[in-house]
């Protein structure tokens, strides 16, 4: 009698939350992500405080901005240099953003598949 080997096991096991897109980059530029079972620790927790940290640079970052756009004599220079942070804030706050929303409970609409109803509720019409 032969013996059949155990198929190998999955090299990871299946997380009990889906992986959540973390607030920084790699060195490559490319999106990092947290796989873990327990939504509460260090790491999950550094980024969450970075986060926080992100969009309140974000506010003050808008604030200034507004003073600079505000003043019709602000250099060229100082404008430049606020849409230039304003567009990392902006960048920054969309990843807290898309990051948030894929850890939100998925609940499907009860009436999708009716989108002729939908496009008549919002003023468009089909066709």
């Amino acid at each position: 009698m032969d013996a059949v080997p155990n198929p190998a096991p999955p090299l990871t096991a299946p997380a009990a939350h889906p992986p959540r897109l973390l607030p920084w980059l790699s060195p490559e530029g490319k999106p990092c992500f947290l796989v873990a079972d327990d939504a509460g620790s260090h790491l999950s927790r550094l980024a969450d405080e970075m986060e926080a940290v992100q969009l309140e640079m974000g506010a003050e970052i808008l604030d200034h901005a507004r003073t600079v756009l505000g003043d019709t004599m602000s250099p060229y220079s100082e404008v430049r240099y606020a849409g230039v942070r304003l567009a990392e804030c902006l960048s920054d706050a969309l990843r807290v953003a898309e990051s948030r929303g894929m850890r939100l409970p998925y609940e499907p609409d009860r009436d999708e598949g009716t989108t002729d109803e939908h496009a008549s509720e919002v003023g468009t019409s089909p066709g």
